[in-house]
This record gives C-alpha cells, sequence and structure tokens, in this order.
C-alpha cells in the first residue's frame, strides 16, 4: 500500500487535475489580429527603450525568454487537435474523435514549470501568404512541430514542410523543427520504421536539393492512444529548457547515491518529463511512473483539504506553540509503493505544484528508505533552488 504524507498547508484551489489542464482561454487569431499583436509588442518595446530599459530583444528565431511557444502545423486532419487536447487538456484519446476540424488559430497559454503557449494551426490556413506578418508567427518560436498522418498519403504534407523551412530558415535559423508521424497505433513495427526512413529520406534530398544540408529536423512516431506522444513532447520540452544540464545531473547525482535504477522529474499536469537521468528511458516503466502520479494526485486531492483558520490556530496553540509547517515531517506529498512483480519499488516526491520526483528503486532497496528520503530530499531541495535562481533571473 502506498504510504502518503498529506501534511500540506497550501490551498489547492488552484490545482485541478481532474479537469481539463487548460490555464487561459482559447483564442482564435485572425491575420488582422496577428499583424495587431505584433504592433502592440512592437509598441512596447520602443516605449521601453524611451524609458531607458535597456533589456535586448530576443534573437530571430529564438523564443521569448522562459515562455516558449510551440507552433502545431500539419495538414488538415493529422490529428493537431488530439495531440494538443490528450497533452495539455487531459482529454481521453477516445473523444478526440468528436473534435472538430480547427477553423482558425487557436492559441493556448499554459502555465506550468514554465509558461508557454501553444498554437494549433489549421491545414487549409497558407500562412505563406503575404498578408501574414511571419515575424509574429516565427519570431519568437521556440519549436515548430509538424503532424504527419502516417496512415494517409503523405506526399503533400512532406511538400508543405520543405516549402515552410525553405521559407522561415534564411530568417529564422534556430527554430527546432520536430516532425510527428502520427497514428502509426495498430501499424506493425516494422511498417512504422519503413515509413519513417521514407519520410526523412525524401525531406532530407529535398531540402538538399536546394541546398540546406543537415537541417536540424527530428522525427517521432506518435499515437495519442499510448505515451509515445508524451515522450515525444519530453524531448521537445526539454531543448527548451536552458538548465537541464544541471538537472539531469543532479538526478545522476541522486541515482548513484540511491542506486535508482531510473528518475524522472515530471510535470504533473501533463506527464511530460522535463528531465531525467543518463540511463537509457524504459517505456514501460515510464508509463507506470505516469500512470502513477495520476493515483497519487487525486489522493492528495482527497485529503489535502485546505484547513480553515479556526482549526490551524487550534493546531498552533497549547501545548505545541509552533507553525504547522514545523509540525509535520513533509510539506508535500511523498509515496512509495512496491510493484509485486518486479518487487521494485517507485517512490514520489513533490518538489512543487507543478513538478514531481518520481524514481524505480531495485529490488530489495525499500529496506534502505531513511537514507533514500534523506538523498531524495537533498535533491528536491537542489532542484527547488535552480527553479528559484532561474524564476530570478527571468523577472
Amino acid at each position: 500500500m502506498p504510504v502518503l504524507h498529506t501534511g500540506r498547508r497550501r490551498s489547492n484551489q488552484n490545482r485541478s487535475y481532474n479537469g481539463p489542464a487548460r490555464q487561459g482561454p482559447v483564442r482564435h487569431l485572425s491575420v488582422a489580429q496577428l499583424n495587431l499583436e505584433r504592433v502592440y509588442e512592437q509598441n512596447r518595446l520602443n516605449v521601453q527603450k524611451r524609458d531607458g530599459a535597456n533589456a535586448p530583444e530576443p534573437a530571430p528565431g529564438t523564443a521569448a525568454k522562459g515562455k516558449p511557444r510551440l507552433l502545431l502545423m500539419g495538414q488538415r486532419r493529422s490529428g493537431k487537435s488530439s495531440i494538443s487536447s490528450v497533452v495539455f487538456h487531459k482529454m481521453p484519446p477516445n473523444e478526440t474523435l468528436f473534435l472538430e476540424s480547427t477553423a482558425r488559430i487557436q492559441k493556448d497559454a499554459m502555465h506550468s514549470f514554465m509558461d508557454f503557449q501553444v498554437w494549433d494551426f489549421p491545414g487549409q490556413l497558407n500562412f505563406m501568404d503575404p498578408s501574414f506578418d511571419l515575424d509574429a508567427i516565427f519570431g519568437e518560436i521556440g519549436a515548430l512541430i509538424w503532424v504527419i498522418d502516417a496512415q494517409d498519403e503523405y506526399h503533400e504534407a512532406i511538400n508543405r514542410l520543405n516549402s515552410t523551412i525553405l521559407n522561415i530558415y534564411p530568417n529564422y535559423p534556430n527554430v527546432n523543427v520536430e516532425v510527428f508521424i502520427h497514428k502509426v497505433d495498430g501499424l506493425s513495427d516494422d511498417y512504422k520504421l519503413d515509413i519513417q526512413r521514407d519520410i526523412m529520406q525524401r525531406i532530407q534530398d529535398e531540402l538538399s536539393d536546394h541546398g540546406v544540408e543537415n537541417a536540424p529536423i527530428n522525427f517521432h512516431l506518435t499515437s495519442i492512444y499510448n505515451h509515445s506522444i508524451f515522450e515525444a513532447f519530453s524531448k521537445v520540452i526539454q531543448k527548451l529548457i536552458p538548465h537541464l544540464p544541471t538537472l539531469e545531473a543532479l538526478l545522476n547525482d541522486l541515482c548513484r547515491a540511491c542506486r535508482f535504477e531510473k528518475a524522472y522529474l515530471f510535470d504533473v499536469l501533463s506527464k511530460i518529463y522535463i528531465a531525467t537521468d543518463s540511463s537509457p528511458v524504459d517505456m514501460p516503466s515510464y508509463e507506470i511512473c505516469s500512470d502513477y502520479i495520476d493515483v497519487i494526485v487525486d489522493v492528495s486531492e482527497i485529503y489535502a483539504w485546505p484547513r480553515p483558520p479556526e482549526y490551524i490556530q487550534l493546531l498552533e496553540g497549547p501545548p505545541w506553540n509552533k507553525k504547522l509547517e514545523d509540525q509535520t515531517a513533509c510539506n508535500d506529498a511523498e509515496s512509495c509503493i512496491v510493484l509485486t512483480d518486479g518487487k521494485r519499488p517507485i517512490m514520489l516526491r513533490e518538489v512543487n505544484k507543478y513538478l514531481a520526483l518520481v524514481a524505480i528503486m531495485c529490488e530489495g532497496s525499500y529496506e534502505k528508505m531513511p537514507s533514500v528520503t534523506m538523498n531524495v530530499e537533498s535533491t528536491v531541495k537542489g532542484l527547488t533552488e535552480v527553479f528559484n535562481i532561474t524564476r530570478q533571473r527571468r523577472e
């Protein structure tokens, strides 16, 4: 049985794990609105310069500092809206069958361990039209995610992707291009690899013919019906984290000290892991850890209730005369469970309201929980300090 410490003091009113993870309203942007937003941004920068602010402008093709933008593009009905709904809004995959085709640009602001935006572009939209302001779209991009339907004819999708790269690459060379070869569920492993090789070859050959050699393009086999889509987004998000090496070093040290098989730092809202140790990712263990977070978070939401001021005053009064946070061993959710099949304990330690550290321990290490808990606590403090320092720099 899990051992859950739920002695929290902070309110959980701002955390909603059972509903959609959308933190801001969906905005539908027309061409004119995109241009207006660009003009507004230029005016804001001009005011900063006039007032003596010397903050540098972001370089073309790079994300705004601390607030990257993810662009979901591809052909119509390729699965872009389904991906966004499943990953960021916790929609069950089966319910995506009832989603209508995207007619206008949808812009979601996601507030998590770092604020970022997700823009979902309609497949029929020609954003290379001269009426579009490319700077407003690609000027502060973090990653361009191009979705290709593996179960449909994809030659037109490849042609549009190559055209997009050739148009934006001269002005925005730092754009991360991520190709999601989507809807591969139900396909054999050999057929998946054949499709991936064919798509990679076609894209690279055409770009090479136009003089673009070794373009920074990454390919992922994805499906919303398994954890492959979360794995792909994890790799995309990790490229946008400037302090990723520090996070990985902390997790490596923890695995060596405690002899963990694997350690993940999860975003609890989306189940994307933003960092892991250097050992290879084992997809079954990743899926177990992801599902384990849901269980612990749901239990925590039930028992970590916001206490009334009168009750807190009673607990902090005589004979203890101590603050409630000093009377509890752990401020955040903490749990450990032993799997009956592999006899490998899995432990979870909440870092903050956005992040959770989940580790797979070796068989027989459950008896060493006191030293493990001490090392995990030190690692959590280190992770918290890293995010506090980077947050101060952004501010």
